[in-house]
């Protein structure tokens, strides 16, 4: 009988928890972003120059860049509408709620708690964009968002609280998430490639769904991360994070994702023969290709503090081709951070509450997977921890990958030591690295659980 009792308080401890969380992340202030007109703004490898376009409400003033980027190979772009327009078609993953109950817990939302695992959504999410639509591609309908209206859908539990005040709204609110799209193209005179991207684009979005059955959803998230001690309602850190997106994707029976893998790098050591072998491991019995990989690597960009020595180095990161973001964010939040200018970072925000979305109906909503406006954070305020992604389609891109980010390292570094390094050879080769075949077996080998003791202070309290 006791422990029915004590079942039952930590049932409604929980929906209690849970219905504050929902209110309190419910509601999004309409805060606006402010841009440089002077000095370039890089989103995930592409560059966007603001100083001779027209005006733009959210942009103003200031400087421009030094020496450090001129080497780098971006694709510079100087319209407004075009970043806007990127950004926007970036996959926004956020708190949902009223999702199918998570197992073994009585959480039907991931308010409070789940921004790492969404932010680290949000990586993977954009390597998958890369491999299946290319850096070039932007949904059709992204300008259609209004980015002024930048409160999230309203939560179920705000709804009931404030009846009155919804139903005055909903008249308003309505007609734009439902509108023609008066600007955009009309389906029916879509190209062939243009009807395919919009198949894939739903598609990615449906493997993040927040069911058991979405192969990168929360709920298969959470099932892996209980191999490493994590539940349902704990907090997850960068590098967790970075290991159960790499089972994840292991373990995807989708035949769309055979030809992609997940390398984590040990010891912030990439193991190149690893990537590589992990690249040309068998496809199915009628392809010879290789497979993309999606290189995640855990750093500590400095002690208790971010260290601002590696501002270049995180600048520069962000400025590759290959980069797909950087799970990180400042302490007790996550956040997705895909760009920067000068020396704010640029990121897409989780800490939203919205409905749950059932991906699995034909022609499901998109608009609340795509975020309107982008935030800026100065970089002396980002946590220590994070992880680094990046994206090699070939073995060849693979390699010309690791000597561009490898000089980028040895020239960004005021340390004896860079952040992180690649290394020729397997990680057998080397005494401290864990074995694969033990890899295989667990989300995380012994050595690489005590090497992320190092990483105790990384883990995010969130509130």
């Amino acid at each position: 009988m006791e422990a029915t009792g004590t079942d039952e308080v930590e049932k409604i401890k929980s929906k209690f928890m849970s219905a504050w969380h929902n209110m309190k992340y419910s509601w999004v202030l309409k805060t606006k972003t402010y841009f440089s007109r002077n000095s370039p703004v890089f989103l995930l490898g592409k560059c966007y120059h603001f100083k001779t376009d027209g005006m733009y409400t959210a942009l103003n003033s200031l400087q421009s860049y030094g020496p450090n980027f001129d080497k780098i190979n971006t694709e510079i772009s100087g319209n407004v509408e075009e970043f806007r327009k990127d950004f926007i078609s970036r996959i926004w993953l956020t708190y949902r709620e009223e999702f199918p109950q998570i197992k073994g817990s009585a959480l039907t939302t991931d308010c409070g708690w789940g921004c790492t695992l969404r932010t680290g959504q949000m990586l993977l999410a954009q390597g998958l964009m890369l491999h299946f639509l290319g850096r070039a591609w932007v949904w059709p309908e992204a300008l259609d968002m209004d980015s002024s209206d930048s409160e999230s859908w309203t939560a179920h539990t705000v709804k009931k609280l404030t009846a009155s005040l919804e139903a005055s709204l909903a008249a308003e609110r309505e007609p734009k998430v439902l509108s023609s799209h008066p600007r955009g193209r009309s389906k029916r005179s879509w190209d062939d490639n243009e009807r395919r991207n919009e198949v894939y684009h739903r598609k990615i979005i449906s493997w993040f769904g927040d069911s058991p059955l979405a192969a990168f959803g929360l709920h298969q998230l959470i099932e892996h991360g209980k191999k490493s001690g994590k539940i349902a309602g704990d907090w997850y850190g960068p590098a967790v994070v970075a290991h159960i997106l790499r089972k994840a994707v292991e373990e995807a029976r989708d035949p769309e994702l055979q030809g992609v893998t997940v390398y984590v790098a040990q010891d912030c050591t990439v193991y190149s023969s690893d990537v590589i072998d992990r690249q040309c491991s068998f496809v199915d019995s009628g392809k010879a290709d290789t497979k993309a990989v999606i290189i995640l690597v855990p750093v500590r960009l400095g002690g208790e503090r971010t260290n601002t020595d590696y501002l270049e180095f995180v600048k520069g990161i962000l400025s590759l081709e290959y980069c797909v973001g950087i799970i990180g964010g400042k302490p007790k939040q996550s956040y997705y951070f895909a760009g920067f200018q000068d020396d704010s970072l640029i990121y897409m925000d989780p800490h939203y509450c919205q409905s749950f979305v059932d991906v699995s109906i034909k022609d499901f909503p998109l608009e609340s997977f795509h975020c309107p406006s982008p935030k800026k954070m100065s970089f002396k305020k980002m946590d220590p921890s994070c992880t680094i992604g990046f994206y090699c389609r070939t073995v060849q891109d693979f390699e010309k990958a690791s000597e561009e980010i490898t000089k980028m390292l040895k020239s960004s570094s005021k340390e004896k030591y860079p952040l992180f390094t690649f290394v020729k050879g397997h990680s057998r080769d080397y005494d401290f690295a864990s074995s694969p075949l033990h890899e295989e077996r667990n989300l995380l080998s012994e050595d690489e659980k005590k090497r992320l003791k190092r990483f105790s202070t990384e883990e995010f309290v969130l509130l």
